[in-house]
């Protein structure tokens, strides 16, 4: 009875060895990990990805890597400001008070935009020897310029009493009359952040 016993339990124990190892096996080789392999532990996976973004310890390369990455810093902020993402913008125009500044410009035509190609005829025309288109010259830019200020004044105006409507609190108003001056001396074209709004149209808030 007793080596009856003993044959059993050792027979019981290697078949317990069989189905741990066939169950490792199908572990291994199922759709959750690699095939004849284990899977790996969560602090594996850890240090392999710390491998990944370790810096090569050739100064050569970490060096070349740090350009990289800087290069895709810049590229991926000057695509967020294009888009005009907020946490991509600088400082000086970040916050709803200063892009309700940008629709209100943006949506209007304003002669101060026009204001360097006025300059510019005015600095072609002053290689004409002729004291005559001198004087015409001199008169239209200085005509030009108290139109510019004057449509300039009107727009800063405007602005004025519909900011205090949106924005009651001064010290969200502080520094927004500056802004819009600064941002119709602009081309439309060229202005960060772009406008997101058409010719006429109303700021959004």
């Amino acid at each position: 009875m007793l080596g009856l016993g003993k044959k059993d339990s050792s027979a019981a124990a290697d078949a317990a060895d069989q189905n741990s190892t066939s169950q490792g096996s199908a572990v291994g080789s199922g759709p959750g990990g690699s095939k004849g392999h284990a899977t790996p532990s969560r602090r594996e996976a850890e240090d392999a990805r710390k491998n990944q973004l370790k810096i090569p310890k050739d100064p050569k390369a970490a060096k070349k890597a740090s350009r990289q990455r800087d290069q895709e810093d810049r590229a991926r902020a000057r695509q967020g400001m294009k888009n005009g993402e907020e946490r991509y913008l600088p400082a000086r125009d970040r916050g709803p008070a200063r892009a309700f500044v940008r629709d209100f410009v943006d949506g209007r035509i304003t002669l101060a935009e026009f204001f360097i190609f006025i300059a510019i005829a005015v600095l072609a025309l002053g290689f004409i020897r002729n004291s005559l288109i001198q004087s015409w010259v001199s008169i239209g830019f200085f005509a030009l310029t108290a139109l510019i200020v004057v449509d300039t004044v009107v727009l800063l105006v405007q602005l004025s009493l519909k900011a205090k409507k949106a924005f009651p609190e001064a010290k969200d108003r502080k520094g927004l009359l500056l802004y819009a001056t600064l941002r119709t001396l602009q081309l439309r074209r060229l202005r960060l952040p772009p406008p997101r709004v058409r010719r006429g149209g109303a700021p959004k808030i």
